[in-house]
């Protein structure tokens, strides 16, 4: 059986399996997003139940001021997947190569896409920067992309979703007027009044003082799943972000420990952590407070938690590969260079 799995893989990967323990590659920006422009539109992990939400996502993204370009395999379906490894790769490397294509947003996440990670043609992608926008099990993808071809990509919102404002003037200042210096998953406006403050939206800071680095993360299930492979980032010196949804304590507790014993928080400038929703915090339990005391608690570098990042409706968005400054006294995550061009 070993030599029916590891040889496919390791024939496929060829020489780029090995990339990632040298020299990284040398930064690249895609295009700002301006009205007018094509996007390609992929599902590239799993596909929505009924064709009228994959329609509904490409009439989200024509609302933004946006051409829509439908993958090949937009409509696919295998079990949980949304068409084959071998489809859903091809439609990735289709929107990059296709000179039409000026940017790339994912429908939704779901389930598949480090399946597709040695399938992908990351020279073609290196060749033709575009913004990959999406989020969840899009993370993988993001990170992949990023280690192998240094273009900085995009951990936001899915087409499969209604923007809100708060949603939108992220995307806004981002992809649009691509901003820097921006802060990124500051909490929405909140009604204060007396005997009324914020509860959902607070920062809790667990280690405070000042980092800078590369934006690198996403969703804590998805890094957990590519460690110890070809396509585990590269943590040196980076600025840590990590979400995640229906993950009970235990579980999440179960991956940060999978993280520190690689030796990845020895490595990172700062940890950023998102929403972790729906976890699950009934019955005999740590709380996630709990547990992520325990594991960053005695760090030596900023962590915080409760930035717009993950499965929330308000979301920010957190360019991959971006340098930012995180102030962990203040809880704020700050983009301090251009990300797009």
């Amino acid at each position: 059986m070993k030599s029916l799995i590891a040889a496919p893989l390791l024939g496929a990967l060829g020489s780029q399996a090995l990339a990632g323990a040298s020299g990284a590659p040398a930064r690249q920006l895609a295009r700002r997003l301006q009205p007018g422009m094509t996007v390609g539109l992929i599902t590239p992990a799993s596909n929505a139940p009924e064709n009228e939400d994959i329609r509904f996502a490409a009439d989200v993204v024509r609302s933004l001021g946006f051409k829509v370009k439908e993958s090949r395999h937009l409509y696919a379906r295998n079990q949980y997947l949304a068409g084959t490894d071998a489809q859903r790769a091809a439609d990735v490397n289709d929107m990059f190569s296709d000179k039409s294509v000026d940017a790339i947003f994912c429908m939704r996440g779901g389930y598949g896409t480090p399946r597709i990670l040695p399938l992908l043609d990351y020279k073609t992608i290196g060749k033709n920067p575009k913004v990959l926008l999406g989020y969840s099990d899009i993370t993988a993808l993001h990170n992949a992309i990023h280690q192998r071809t240094g273009l900085v990509t995009f951990h936001g919102p899915i087409a499969g979703q209604n923007f809100t404002d708060y949603t939108y003037a992220e995307f806004n200042k981002v992809m649009m007027q691509a901003q820097h210096p921006v802060a990124l998953g500051e909490a929405p406006p909140f009604d204060a009044a007396p005997g009324r403050v914020e509860r959902d939206n607070r920062i809790t800071t667990f280690v405070g003082g000042r980092a800078r680095g590369r934006l690198i993360g996403g969703n804590l299930t998805l890094i957990a799943s590519v460690m110890g492979t070809p396509f585990q980032p590269d943590f040196r010196d980076a600025i840590l972000f990590l979400e995640d949804v229906h993950e009970a304590p235990y579980r999440i507790d179960r991956m940060l420990t999978q993280l520190w014993l690689a030796g990845v928080f020895d490595q990172v400038a700062g940890v950023v952590l998102g929403k972790f929703t729906d976890a699950g915090t009934d019955g005999n339990t740590f709380s996630l407070e709990q547990v992520f005391e325990q594991r960053f608690g005695q760090l030596k570098v900023p962590v915080v938690r409760g930035l717009m990042i993950g499965h929330v409706k308000d979301q920010t968005i957190v360019p991959v590969g971006g340098q930012a400054e995180l102030d962990g006294d203040s809880g704020r995550l700050t983009l301090t260079e251009a990300v797009l061009r």
